[in-house]
């Protein structure tokens, strides 16, 4: 499995940006508010950053041999995805948002609930940007050492896109 990529959230997050940018404009300028998203969604946002966040301090105490229960490799591989996923998504609702709050700061409407709004989300999705990181880091297990290379054509260098995370069977 692929690690996040900074480059590649960057990429959805300005993407997102793009589209938020322009439907802000599509609304203002058909009289509508602004489509940004009710503070309850951070309960929903916290509540998958949450989720990821204690299955995933499972997966590093089972990682660093402090507990004594073995976890399910697809457990932990579905915890890895959920990181990744949470990641993703905050990436797009921190750039939908911000390209909503370039539009609102460009015609100089500061003050508006709409604009705390979007304020507050991108805070929140950068939380869940950031647990995304945390939590693939607690999911990757150390390389094994071995003695040498065990073909002559593989380097010791190397690693496959699945290998380094916690998802071996025991």
């Amino acid at each position: 499995m692929a690690t996040l990529k900074v480059t590649w959230l960057a990429i959805v997050v300005a993407v997102a940006a793009l589209g938020g940018w322009i439907a802000q404009r599509f609304a203002s300028g058909a009289g509508y508010g602004a489509p940004v998203l009710h503070w309850t969604s951070l309960i929903t946002m916290g509540a998958v950053s949450l989720l990821a966040l204690v299955l995933g301090i499972r997966v590093l105490r089972y990682r660093q041999g402090k507990s004594k229960n073995p976890i399910d490799p697809i457990m932990a591989a579905r915890t890895l995805v959920l990181a990744q996923a949470g990641a993703y998504g905050g990436a797009v609702i921190g750039g939908w948002h911000l390209g909503i709050l370039v539009d609102f700061l460009a015609v100089g409407s500061t003050g508006s609930p709409a604009l705390v709004s979007c304020i507050v989300m991108m805070i929140g999705a950068l939380v869940m940007v950031i647990v995304g990181f945390v939590v693939e880091h607690f999911c990757k297990i150390p390389p094994e050492e071995t003695d040498g290379p065990s073909t002559p054509h593989q380097r010791r260098d190397t690693k496959g896109e699945t290998e380094g995370y916690a998802t071996r069977a025991h």
